[in-house]
Parts: C-alpha cells; sequence; structure tokens
C-alpha cells in the first residue's frame, strides 16, 4: 500500500439545472474554500459535490507523491486500504458515495430500486438504469432542507381529497371512497393508496393540465385576496408549478409529507420510499450507484408504470422520516447517523472552539472527511509531513488510520466522516 493512506482530494462537480447558482450554492462555497484559485461563475449551477470513486465522478488524489490519478485507481491497486471486512463484502470496491447538494429547484419524485429490481432494470433498459445496484441514501441538513418522503397519514391525503376538488377529479370517486373504506386495516389501505396514486399518475395529459391550471388559478385569487391557503397547500403547490408548469408532480404534495429538516437532522430514504428534495443544502450518502426511478417534477426520462409498482405504500407521519443520530460513547464530539443498511454510515464532528488537540479516531473502514467550517492542522501516524485543512477540504482515509487535529481556527471545526460500519 505504500506509506501514504490519508491524502487530500479534489472532487467532481456537477452542475445540475436544478441546483444553486455561484456563492448562492453550499457546493460552490465549499469548492472556493478549498481551492482560492478556483473560479465560480455566477450564472452557472453548482449541484452536487461528489466525493468518491463512481465512475461519473472518480475523485482526483492531490499528492503528487501517489502515481494513480484518482482515488479509484487508488483503492483497485491498494484494497487493503478499505479495511477486510469492507473489502471482502463489496469485492475490493469502495461501497458508497458521498455527495454534497445545494437544492434551489425541485427534484423529481423518485424513488430507488431494491437490488433485485435494480439488476432487472438495467438489463433491460441500461440507458435509463446505468448499474445493477441498489441505492439506499441518507440527507443529512446543512442549512434549513425541505423535501417531500413518504405517504402521509391517510387521514391527511383524505382531507385533501375533500378539500381540494381538483385533486378528488384526478384520483376519482370509486379510489377516494375505497381509501376511505380501508381505514384501519393496514393492507387493505395500502393496497387502496396503490390505487389512488396510479390512477392519478397515469391520467391523460389534458385532464390534469386541466386540473392544475384551475388550481393554480383558484388558489392565486385566495392568495391575493389575503386568503388562507394552507389547507391546500398553496404556497408548496405555487412553487413547483412555477418551476415545473402543467406537471403532474405538483399534485404529489397532497399523497408524500412534506418534511423541513433544521441543520444536522437527516432522513433516511430506503428502496421504494417515494421522494423529492426540493429546497436547501445538505450531505448526502448512498450506495455506490446512479439509478433513479422517475414520474414527475423532471424533463429527464420518467416511468411512471415502474414507479408505481415499486413503491413502499405503507402510510407514516412526517415525525417519522426524521432519521435520529446518537452521541458516540467514546467521543463526546462525534455524533453517528448509522442506518439500517451496510453500505455507509455518516459521522457528524464537532469540535468546540475551546479544544485545540482533536484526534479522528480509526475505523476498520476506508472513509472520506469534508471539512465544512472550521481550520486545522493535520497529521498522520503513516506520514511525516502535516498539511491543512479548512473549509472544502475533502481527504481519503484508509482504514484503521487516524487523523490528528491541531485546530487552528478560533470557532472551532464541523466535519462530515462517510464511512463503513460492518
Amino acid at each position: 500500500m505504500g506509506d501514504l493512506r490519508v491524502f487530500p482530494l479534489s472532487c467532481a462537480v456537477q452542475k445540475y439545472a436544478w441546483g444553486k447558482v455561484g456563492l448562492d450554492s453550499e457546493v460552490a462555497k465549499l469548492v472556493a474554500g478549498d481551492d482560492p484559485q478556483a473560479v465560480i461563475e455566477c450564472n452557472q449551477p453548482y449541484a452536487e459535490l461528489w466525493m468518491g470513486t463512481h465512475p461519473k465522478g472518480d475523485a482526483v488524489i492531490k499528492d503528487n507523491r501517489i502515481p494513480q490519478r484518482t482515488l479509484g485507481q487508488w483503492i483497485a491497486e491498494n484494497p487493503a486500504c478499505l479495511g477486510s471486512k469492507v473489502k471482502a463484502t463489496f469485492h475490493g470496491q469502495l461501497p458508497f458515495l458521498f455527495k454534497v447538494l445545494s437544492v434551489n429547484t425541485a427534484l423529481s419524485i423518485q424513488a430507488h430500486p431494491n437490488r433485485e429490481l435494480a439488476a432487472q432494470l438495467h438489463a433491460q433498459f441500461p440507458e435509463h438504469y446505468p448499474d445493477n445496484n441498489h441505492k439506499p441514501e441518507m440527507a443529512i441538513a446543512l442549512t434549513q432542507f425541505e423535501g417531500l418522503c413518504g405517504f402521509r397519514p391517510v387521514e391527511e391525503i383524505l382531507a385533501f381529497l375533500n378539500t381540494v376538488p381538483e385533486f378528488h377529479a384526478l384520483v376519482g370517486n370509486e379510489e377516494s371512497d375505497e381509501l376511505q373504506s380501508s381505514a384501519g386495516d393496514l393492507r387493505r389501505v395500502a393496497k387502496a393508496l396503490k390505487m389512488c396514486f396510479t390512477r392519478m399518475m397515469n391520467c391523460k395529459k389534458k385532464v390534469f393540465v386541466d386540473q392544475l391550471n384551475m388550481l393554480v388559478k383558484r388558489v392565486t385569487e385566495d392568495e391575493e385576496a389575503g386568503r388562507d391557503t394552507a389547507g391546500s397547500q398553496g404556497r408548496l403547490l405555487l412553487r413547483l408549478n412555477s418551476q415545473y408548469p402543467g406537471d403532474i408532480g405538483c399534485f404529489s404534495i397532497y399523497f408524500l409529507n412534506h418534511i423541513t429538516l433544521e441543520p444536522g437532522q437527516a432522513m433516511f430514504l430506503g428502496a421504494s420510499e417515494p421522494h423529492a428534495y426540493l429546497s436547501g443544502d445538505c450531505i448526502e450518502c448512498m450506495a455506490c450507484s446512479d439509478n433513479t426511478v422517475r414520474a414527475g417534477l423532471t424533463p429527464k426520462y420518467i416511468d411512471v408504470s415502474t414507479l408505481c409498482e415499486m413503491l413502499n405504500y405503507t402510510p407514516s407521519p412526517v415525525s417519522s422520516k426524521i432519521f435520529p443520530c446518537s452521541q458516540d460513547s467514546s467521543d463526546p464530539f462525534v455524533f453517528l447517523y448509522d442506518p439500517p443498511v451496510p453500505d455507509f454510515a455518516v459521522m457528524r464532528i464537532e469540535v468546540p472552539a475551546s479544544v485545540k488537540e482533536h484526534t479522528i479516531k480509526p475505523v476498520d473502514s476506508a472513509g472520506i472527511l469534508l471539512v465544512v467550517s472550521g481550520e486545522a492542522t493535520a497529521t498522520t501516524p503513516s506520514c511525516p509531513s502535516d498539511w491543512t485543512l479548512r473549509r472544502g477540504s475533502v481527504i481519503f482515509i484508509s482504514a484503521n488510520e487516524s487523523v490528528h487535529l491541531h485546530v487552528t481556527s478560533t470557532c472551532g471545526m464541523t466535519m462530515y466522516r462517510a464511512c463503513c460500519l460492518l
């Protein structure tokens, strides 16, 4: 493996149209923080920072003593860096992709397939589903972060069916009545929800565009008259329609929980969980995959039949969608987000201003560390030289390596570390 087991990375930026523009974007701010010479274009979206080995954005190694150019190439030649369990379980591959997202306009109504469906979709439609892996993911808010996640409790959906006639028209009388009468029977509820959602998503375009236009007109008039439109999610509806005019996805707000995460709060999105990110900045970690099934709020390829068939139709309250973190018993500055999948976990490391020396402890897994705020001089046992970590710095940490920080900023440090805790 050689002596260098911890080293800095330069990571890929994805400029998707939905991203925040210029230095409004947390992604752009992190890039500029790490590299003062970086040119941030004020009219360009900076949507995602990819930290990992995915072929669409393999991180570049920033240490010229290392002969390999990218992290993926280096791991392929030094697989022991992953840790013995990770290496064996994930066949010598880094199992996660670590990201920062800066969301200006809504991402698509989507879900991610489980492993079995991912393999099937990849075999049938490789141009739309580029790999055969599942894609569970977790979002941790950096700023206030807004999204849609999972089906609402049935009573909330029924309330919208009763108070939003345009929504009721798309779902239909028979389906609405079945959902009403299924209350209390979980299996029947899931079946009725599937009927309702599938019926709406498969409406003819002229039908749903006409209903959406009527709803937007009515809500706009109510807003202008100063009437309360919260009962029809009026402001959210108008915002989504302004971003994606005439899109069936605008009606999904009546089926899906509307969640707002405060900084440090998280949501976990398992296989088949319907969701959409709406606004804000977040850390995201996922299995290393790019498979997404979409059905609205997007100009990209949509696959309504697959989405409707695959979804988890279990209703649950918005409070249940906030994924808890736990404080590390051996380090009071570390908060662990450990989802129910083996591919990844994330640690939030908060070093207070009063602490000037801190050691990032070794774990039996390769990891990637991102500095969100603060500055420090870093050293490792395997390398005699030190280097500076600052806002936006990203480093790769091999399994069982520690990193000692001499904190030089007066405000402490905040860092996020992705790894795999088998």
